[in-house]
């Protein structure tokens, strides 16, 4: 698996959380999710700074997240291709929103419900 693919899905498990809790694109796609968290893949590995394609990426998704059925779409994508990624740190991954200046209110984990 690619570079880009692996970073994609680690950034991916991060941000499906703050899809659920925030609006989506209407009929995001999952190209979209992972083009938006590509460049996150190594911090969710190592930790550090995120750099700033990751943040400006993770801050776009959540600004595409606009209705209930884009957040379940985009959370569906995230935990698809977080579970393809191998090498995640989900501590990382959980501190991710906030590195990049957003606020949710519930833990980043592999365990969520994208039904909710």
């Amino acid at each position: 698996m690619g570079v880009s693919k692996v970073a994609v899905a680690a950034a991916a498990l991060m941000l499906m959380v703050l899809v659920i809790h925030h609006p989506a694109v209407e009929g995001i796609t999952c190209g979209q999710v992972t083009s938006s968290v590509g460049q996150c893949l190594g911090y969710l590995k190592t930790g550090g700074k995120p750099v700033a394609g990751c943040c400006n990426g993770v801050r776009g998704l959540n600004s595409l997240a606009r209705t209930p059925g884009d957040r379940k779409q985009a959370c569906a994508c995230l935990k698809t291709i977080a579970g393809a990624v191998k090498g995640i740190n989900y501590g990382y991954a959980a501190a991710l929103p906030g590195k990049c200046g957003v606020k949710i209110p519930y833990p980043i984990s592999p365990n969520t419900d994208c039904s909710k």
